[in-house]
C-alpha cells in the first residue's frame, strides 16, 4: 500500500493505492502558510491512513506533490507564492509528524508520473517518452522517460510555457513577450475573457459555441498554444505521448478535438509534421483520476528503493 498527497492551491487530496488501484480517496482544503499547509496534508493523510487501517510506518511509500521549486536533496519547498509561504522544509517536517521518510516532488512531476500509469506503463503507449501537459493557471509539461521523471540538466525539462511563439505577442510575468501561457492557461484566458464565473473557460467556451466572435478567437489561442506546445515537446525532446490534463482539462471531449484540429491544420501545409502524426498522439486525462496523487505516491518509493519501482495498476474511476 502507498500514500500519495498533491498538494494544491485550494485543495490537498491524499490517496492510499495498491497494485490494484486508488482504495481510499479524501480531499480537504488547502490551508494558507507554512503551518496551515502542513495542517491540510496532516488531515488528509490521517483521514486516509484511518481507512486503511495501517500507521504511516506501514506504508510501502508517501510522497507529495506541491507547486513551487522543489530541492530533492533535501525535501525543501521556495517560491510557493500561491501556498503563502517563502521556503519550507516540507520533506523532513512531514517525515517527522509522520514518523518515516516522506519524499516530495514538485506537483507538474509527479502529475506525469501518474499520468504514465493510467496510460499503462509497458505498453506501447506508456514506454519511452511521455509529457504531461498541464494547462492549468500556467502552461509546463512534466516529462517522464520509462516510467522515471526526466528533469533535464539543469531541472528546468518542461517549462515550456516560457517560450515565446509570438514574438510581438502579449507582456508574459516571466518578461518574454507572446509566450505559449500568454495563449493557452487559465491566466490568459482570464486575460482575454474577463468573468466573474468558478470556471472562465466554461463560460467562454459556451460564448464561442453560441457564435460570439471574441469568445471563438479567444477559444483557438487555447487551442492554438495547446498545440503548438505538442509540437515543440515532440520536435525537441522525441515525445511520442501527450497527455493534457490540468484545470483547463474541465473543458472535456472540445478541447482534445479543438488541439487534434489545429494539429492536423499544420500538418495539411508540412507534410514533414504530417508524418508524425501527433494529433493521434495526444490524450485528455480524466478528471476524475488523481494523477499527481498517484504520481507522489510512486516517487516515494522511488527515494526508498534506489530507483525501484514496482508496478501499480489504476483505475479511471474514483474509489467509492
Amino acid at each position: 500500500m502507498r500514500l500519495g498527497i498533491d498538494i494544491g492551491g485550494t485543495k490537498t487530496e491524499a490517496v492510499a493505492a495498491d497494485d490494484g488501484g486508488v482504495v481510499h480517496r479524501c480531499t480537504v482544503p488547502t490551508g494558507y502558510g507554512a503551518a496551515a499547509v502542513v495542517s491540510s496534508v496532516m488531515e488528509a493523510a490521517e483521514e486516509v491512513r484511518r481507512a486503511c487501517g495501517l500507521p504511516f510506518g506501514a506504508f510501502e511509500s508517501i510522497g507529495a506533490g506541491i507547486p513551487g521549486h522543489v530541492d530533492h536533496s533535501t525535501g525543501t519547498v521556495s517560491h510557493a507564492v500561491n501556498l503563502g509561504f517563502e521556503s519550507l522544509a516540507l520533506g523532513p517536517v512531514l517525515s517527522d509528524r509522520m514518523g518515516t521518510a516522506v519524499h516530495i516532488e514538485n506537483d507538474v512531476n509527479a502529475a506525469a508520473l501518474g499520468a504514465h500509469k493510467w496510460l499503462g506503463a509497458g505498453t506501447v503507449q506508456g514506454a519511452g517518452l511521455m509529457a504531461y501537459l498541464n494547462l492549468g493557471t500556467g502552461l509546463a509539461a512534466g516529462l517522464v522517460s520509462d516510467g522515471v521523471i526526466w528533469r533535464g540538466s539543469n531541472g528546468a525539462a518542461g517549462e515550456i510555457g516560457h517560450i515565446p511563439i509570438r514574438p510581438n505577442g502579449l507582456l508574459c510575468p516571466c518578461g518574454q513577450r507572446g509566450c505559449l501561457e500568454t495563449l493557452a492557461s487559465g491566466s490568459a484566458i482570464a486575460r482575454s475573457w474577463p468573468s466573474g464565473e468558478a470556471l472562465p473557460a466554461l463560460g467562454l467556451a459556451l460564448a464561442a459555441e453560441s457564435g460570439d466572435p471574441a469568445a471563438i478567437r479567444v477559444l483557438n489561442d487555447l487551442y492554438d498554444g495547446a498545440a503548438a506546445a505538442v509540437r515543440i515537446l515532440a520536435l525537441s525532446a522525441g515525445v511520442g505521448t501527450v497527455v493534457i490534463g490540468g484545470g483547463l482539462s474541465a473543458l472535456g471531449a472540445p478541447l482534445l478535438a479543438g488541439v487534434r484540429r489545429s494539429l492536423d491544420k499544420t500538418a495539411a501545409d508540412s507534410r514533414f509534421i504530417a508524418s508524425l502524426d501527433l494529433s493521434s498522439s495526444v490524450n485528455l486525462l480524466p478528471r476524475s483520476f488523481p494523477a499527481a496523487a498517484v504520481g507522489a505516491a510512486l516517487i516515494g518509493g522511488r527515494s526508498r528503493a534506489a530507483g525501484a519501482d514496482t508496478p501499480l495498476a489504476v483505475s479511471t474511476q474514483p474509489a467509492t
